[in-house]
């Protein structure tokens, strides 16, 4: 696993982003695939020490695709110079939320976790319920210290307490959001250092794990919607 392969790629990408460049290097695309997909693999090792859900999955279905869907974007540069997966019980499926990985070259590499997606009505109001249920154990995930050295909660956010709830409750603030997500960012330095940044991966991952259960038990009747 050479991490320094997808990088060198994705930057060769994102300062050619045309069709022409990306069919003339086909070979360096299959070769930082790969590469990309060894690393999935082996998070997805690191991950089911603590969370064997995981261990079922074949990094090819968990990975997304660099062709941008331009339609309804000013920007119609065709790729998006990034390798991405989402790695949980069910795949790349947004529910069950998950550990998310995108390496992006020039500090646009993050490991992820939460719920990022707010489009699903359904499942803001099971999670909001859940929090609202559960203010104690809520603040105890987010309070931990652990938690605390990587992670503050993000998400869109109403400007108010829905009408619903409480406007006092201890919680009152994550009940205006409408998706809970992690993000910790990395530098290409700590990228390009294969090992160190699969290890530190993996012990981030496993800190984001409890906010991942409590989201999941919070969507636990969630249905995808039917397309």
């Amino acid at each position: 696993m050479d991490n320094r392969i997808i990088l060198n790629y994705l930057s060769e990408l994102s300062a050619n982003n045309n069709r022409e460049w990306y069919h003339e290097h086909k070979k360096e695309n299959k070769e930082a695939t790969a590469q990309f997909e060894q690393l999935v693999q082996e998070l997805i090792y690191g991950i089911g020490s603590f969370d064997e859900s995981v261990l079922h999955n074949n990094p090819k279905e968990l990975t997304f695709k660099l062709v941008r869907d331009t339609r309804f974007s000013h920007d119609k540069s065709p790729y998006n110079p990034s390798f991405r997966a989402h790695i949980s019980s069910m795949g790349k499926l947004p529910v069950p939320v998950g550990y998310f990985i995108m390496i992006k070259p020039n500090g646009g590499t993050f490991l992820g976790g939460g719920l990022f997606a707010d489009m699903f009505s359904n499942a803001t109001a099971m999670v909001r319920d859940y929090i609202a249920a559960h203010s104690e154990e809520w603040n105890k995930i987010i309070s931990d210290t652990e938690f605390k050295k990587y992670f503050t909660v993000k998400g869109t956010a109403l400007k108010n307490v829905p009408a619903a709830y409480d406007k006092e409750h201890p919680q009152a603030e994550y009940l205006k959001y409408k998706s809970w997500y992690l993000e910790y960012f990395m530098s290409d330095e700590e990228v390009c250092d294969s090992a160190k940044f699969l290890e530190k991966a993996v012990k981030i991952f496993k800190a984001m794990k409890p906010f991942n259960d409590f989201l999941n038990m919070a969507l636990k009747e969630f249905k995808m919607p039917a397309r």
